[in-house]
């Protein structure tokens, strides 16, 4: 059923879920509350210029909606660029993977050549905000069971994009993948700390167990859900064949 006075995403069972889509790179910034008038989750606020934070607050205002947490899927700078000024708007407290903590502050450690030069056009040509360790951060591990907003948050790790990429099932309903899991696709391995041999063992033993009924947010892209990646995807399909890496 969707919330037809809100122009988001709409309601996937008891989940309601609005997407801000970031100027640069298309990264989906999903915002996750339990209903209107209540606490919520942003995750992956992505690169605008200045920021994503206008963009994110008129959808908050509209549902009348308190974030409480910002969770980074993994530290590449598209997923985490407007993480500090938000995070400075409305006080939330930060959830990210420690292994990929340090690219917050340092986001060129996880960068290929296209990254860096953007990066470099950023604060060249607008003056970008400069990147450093966030306040009130919790580290995320290999799995983490979290309540936040009201909701139960399922979080484990990922590894293959980054080392400290995760995925976050919320409310057995909806599955949070970043950029380990899109729509017919997977992210990339080949940029600094990627590895296809742990996307491979990621997809065969984190992606291929889950409910097939899970609502996908991936981190770039449209929707899906787990039962058509398990059928269609050609990566998934690799890697539960031992072909991928």
């Amino acid at each position: 059923m969707l919330e037809l006075a809100w122009k988001g995403e709409g309601r996937i069972l008891g989940v309601l879920v609005d997407r801000v889509v970031a100027d640069f790179f298309g990264t989906n910034c999903w915002i996750v509350a339990p209903s209107k008038n209540s606490e919520c989750v942003i995750v992956d606020p992505g690169i605008a210029i200045p920021d994503l934070v206008g963009k994110i607050k008129e959808r908050l205002q509209s549902a009348n909606l308190k974030p409480v947490a910002i969770l980074i899927t993994h530290g590449h700078l598209d997923h985490h660029f407007s993480l500090l000024p938000l995070q400075r708007d409305c006080g939330a407290g930060v959830l990210v993977h420690k292994l990929d903590r340090d690219l917050l502050e340092k986001p060129e450690r996880g960068m290929g050549a296209q990254g860096l030069a953007l990066m470099n056009e950023l604060v060249g040509k607008y003056g970008a905000h400069a990147f450093e360790d966030p306040e009130d951060v919790t580290e995320l591990t290999e799995h983490n069971s979290l309540s936040i907003a009201g909701m139960r948050f399922e979080i484990e790790s990922s590894p293959g994009h980054t080392p400290g990429s995760i995925i976050a099932r919320v409310e057995d309903e909806i599955l949070i993948t970043g950029d380990t899991l899109f729509k017919g696709a997977i992210g990339r391995t080949d940029l600094p700390r990627g590895s296809i041999s742990d996307m491979e063992r990621t997809l065969r033993e984190k992606i291929a167990v889950q409910p097939g009924h899970l609502e996908v947010l991936p981190g770039h892209g449209e929707r899906t859900r787990v039962e058509i990646e398990l059928a269609t995807n050609p990566y998934i399909q690799a890697a539960l064949q031992g072909r991928l890496g």
